[in-house]
């Protein structure tokens, strides 16, 4: 088993000093993808006939920038948000570069690609991406409840109060019962109005 012992090292657990990694697992590949061998990380993405190691086998061609296989709808929306955070965290920079390039490509086959993309830059404080991926999501579908929720967070966290509370009007004449974003209008309300 491999041990763990980088200081500066995600791993999708802040705390990575007790973690094992079996040879061969999936975790495995993505330690072979932080540690630039993409070609392991290949070989054991393909061992896997799990959703995860299908998408692998995508992530990694994409990584190498040519794409062999295309993703499915479902494969974007389970793992894209998930594996572009795991590198940004790990600042594999060139190969966040390398998924962001696929983009246009992965939002013809799932349509909330830009949404997951801004949703990932947001939370790591990525502001101005997370705006533009969110503009950009908004062209392909506006009329996404979840997109103007984003939207309004965005606008929250930058303390456009005005934006922010037409952005989550729109999302609750979208979804009028949409839970958090009553809370939220409620918070901007309590904060701006």
């Amino acid at each position: 088993m491999l041990n763990l012992s980088k200081e500066k090292f995600f791993f999708f657990d802040k705390d990575v000093s007790e973690i094992e990694v079996k040879p061969k697992s999936l975790e495995h590949a993505y330690l072979a993808i932080l540690s630039n061998d993409l070609d392991t990380a290949r070989h054991i993405f393909a061992l896997s006939d799990s959703p995860r190691g299908k998408w692998g086998l995508v992530m990694v061609s994409v990584l190498e920038g040519f794409l062999e296989v295309y993703p499915t709808y479902f494969q974007i929306r389970n793992f894209l948000e998930i594996d572009l955070d795991f590198l940004i965290k790990n600042e594999k920079f060139d190969y966040t570069e390398q998924l962001l390039g696929a983009l246009d490509l992965f939002v013809k086959i799932n349509q909330e690609t830009y949404k997951y993309t801004a949703r990932v830059m947001s939370v790591n404080k990525l502001n101005t991406a997370a705006l533009n991926y969110m503009e950009k999501s908004k062209l392909v579908n506006y009329n996404d409840a979840e997109l103007h929720f984003i939207f309004a967070k965005y606008y929250m966290d930058i303390h456009d109060y005005e934006k922010a509370y037409d952005s989550i009007n729109i999302c609750l004449t979208l979804i009028h019962d949409y839970y958090p974003a009553q809370v939220m209008k409620q918070k901007i309300e309590e904060t701006w109005i």
